[in-house]
Order: C-alpha cells, then structure tokens, then sequence
C-alpha cells in the first residue's frame, strides 16, 4: 500500500506579536477564521492548564511552574517542584487538575527524573498546589507513577495526563523511549497507556490486571511517542502520537487493543527500512487519521466550547516541525482532516479557555501564549 501524503496546507505570512504581555496586540490574517493575540513568552513552555478562576498553570521544560494571569499579565513561580532532568526530549512535562481540585487543590504533573548507569524515565506525581499573599507552592509532592523500566537515551517520554470525565481513572501516554520493542513488550509500561486510579493504583477490571506488576497497568498498547491524551463528549478517548519518518497518528483508544508499533506503521524507519503498513497486519488497530509527511504533532483538546460553534467537537492538536495547529472534525469513531493552518513556528500545546478561546503555546526558547477568538 502507497504511502502517499493526505496533507491540508494553506498559505500564511504571520504577523508579528508583541513578545510582552503588558504589550500584548491582536492581529489577523485573511487566510485565518481567528485573531490572534499574544500574551507573552515562556522559557520551553510544554504544558498549560486553566485553573477555575482563569489563569494558567504553565510548565517550562527546564524545572519551572508558573501561575500566569492573561488579564493581568502577572506572573507567579510555583516553588517546590521537583528536580527534573533536562535532557533531549526530556524534562518538566505535563500539568493537570486533578478531579477534585475545587475542594482539595491537588494537581498531577509529569516530569523526568534520573535512575542508575545514565539511566532516565518519565514519572507523575500529585501534590496540593497552595497559594497565600502572592506566592504559591507545592505541598506534600508524592510520585504515583513511573516509567518501567528506565533505560537510557533522552527521546519519547511521552508523559502526558489525562482524567476520565467522571474523575474514577488517570491515563497516562508512556512513550517506547526510542528502543522499538518496549511497545510490544508486557513486562514493560514503555510504548503503552496505562490506567490507572488517581492514587495511582491499578483497578481491576484493566485488561491485563490479573498479570500483575506493571503489566497490570496496561491499557493499551503498541504505541511509540503520545503526546496528547483528550476525551470527547461521549467519552471516548483519543490520542495522537508521532510516527517514525512519516506515519504521524490519531488513534481511538480502546481497552487492551494493540496499535501495532514497530510491527507496523504508515511511515518508515528513519534509517530508511521500510515497516510494513497497518493493512498487512489486521490484528493491529490503524489509526484514524495518519500524516506522511511527518507533521510532528504536540498536545491534543476536543472543542466544547461556543465561541467557535463550527467546530464543536473536533479535535485540535498543534505540529512542531508542521508550524501549524491542526484541526480533525470526529463523527462518532470516525475522524477526518480538516484544516491545517500554517503558523510559522513549532506548536507545542493547545487548551481551551473558559470562555470558549482555543490557547496555544509556541515551543521553544521564547515561546510565545496565544489566544485565538473568531475573525472580524
């Protein structure tokens, strides 16, 4: 089977922003259905998340949490975060609420940590986040999860969090590290999702939790570097994952499937050996929607909200090594491309607001927070 590309592009010079955000400015362009407004720069911003009265949470891939104010342009550094491995691909990475923030302000965050002989993995912790006369902290930080087993190298840590709509159960994207054959193997949690309570125990009726240890936390399987986990309204969950060269995905994930990496895939290796396509192994999930050319996808929101009625339900992901946001409208279990608009610099996030905005931040040393509202 051809490996022939399905890619969306339009044209786009961008508009210069204001890097400040007590200078932040909107600007438009004819080919965009949205303005766009900067409201400053991070340091590697990896992650954000919405806290109930606005503002966002923001992980920098260095170490750092900060509370930023969008209307105030203000901005606190979270003390107490943990020591993080900042390494290639690896280092502070998620940040979530946790499903009963409003009463007991614990947070989920993700990030790299070191083991023996040069050794490295991913892990997810929860702690309280606490705030008083201007500061904030971390309280009481307690690991709920590791990466098994840890091995070296410094690429596909994945580490992103997701919570089930009802709050019982976290997912969490555990990429295969850069070794291939983790994802195919069930002594490993490298390559899968995994399921687990938010206290991080495995519940029972996970498809493999009768094998026990970290077999037992298996969701699914076969997967090699996810970097978005989101929820549709009907609870389905999907996730996106970037293929070797080529073969980019958006999976829908179901309860003990395989979705075949590295037996299969739609792209190749990039030593240039060939992997065969999902169609000649059926017994594997293929994925839904796949790019090749690679696109490179980061972060991952399904739109609920109203200011953008048109969209409602798709699925939003950002391209680093696209430059662009991408969007991929879902009918039930089936999903298709859409739009691909160019943004001429590497997407790492994509949240949406309270008020229905969709949020990006831009990767990199001076990554810029952008809001997009509908176009005059």
């Amino acid at each position: 089977m051809p490996k022939s590309p399905l890619l969306l592009t339009l044209p786009l010079i961008l508009l210069a922003c204001s890097n400040g955000a007590e200078e932040r400015r909107s600007t438009s362009n004819p080919q965009h259905p949205f303005a766009m407004e900067s409201f400053g720069t991070f340091d590697e911003p990896w992650a954000m998340s919405f806290l109930p009265d606005g503002r966002l949470l923001v992980t920098e891939k260095r170490g750092a949490l900060k509370i930023f104010s969008p209307s105030s342009g203000a901005t606190v550094d979270v003390a107490g975060v943990p020591e993080v491995v900042d390494q290639g691909q690896g280092g502070f990475g998620d940040v979530v609420l946790g499903p009963g923030y409003v009463s007991d302000r614990t947070i989920y965050l993700s990030w790299v940590e070191a083991g023996d002989n040069g050794t490295s993995g991913a892990v997810v912790a929860r702690a309280k986040l606490m705030e008083a006369q201007g500061k904030a902290r971390l309280d009481g930080l307690q690991v709920v999860w590791r990466q098994r087993p840890k091995v070296q190298g410094d690429g596909h840590f994945s580490q992103r969090i997701v919570f089930s709509p009802d709050g019982q159960y976290m997912f969490i994207g555990s990429g295969e590290r850069q070794q291939f054959t983790p994802a195919q193997d069930m002594k490993a949690n490298l390559g899968k999702i995994v399921r687990l309570r938010p206290d991080g125990s495995v519940p029972p009726d996970n498809p493999f939790a009768a094998r026990g240890g970290v077999t037992a936390q298996i969701w699914s399987l076969g997967h090699r570097n996810i970097l978005g986990l989101a929820f549709d309204a009907d609870g389905r969950l999907w996730e996106q994952e970037m293929g070797p060269r080529g073969g980019d995905e958006v999976n829908l994930v179901k309860k003990g499937a395989n979705y075949g990496y590295p037996i299969v895939s739609n792209g190749d290796h990039y030593s240039g050996k060939p992997i065969p396509d999902h169609p000649a192994r059926p017994e594997f999930e293929a994925p839904k929607v796949w790019w090749n050319p690679a696109i490179s996808p980061a972060g991952l929101m399904i739109y609920s909200g109203n200011l953008f009625p048109q969209w409602k339900g798709s699925l939003f992901l950002g391209a680093l090594s696209g430059e662009a946001l991408v969007r991929v409208a879902l009918d039930g279990e089936k999903a298709r491309k859409a739009d691909q608009w160019q943004m001429d610099n590497r997407i790492r996030e994509v949240e949406q607001g309270p008020d229905g905005a969709i949020w990006l931040l831009e990767d990199g040393s001076g990554g810029r927070l952008l809001k997009l509202t509908p176009g005059e």
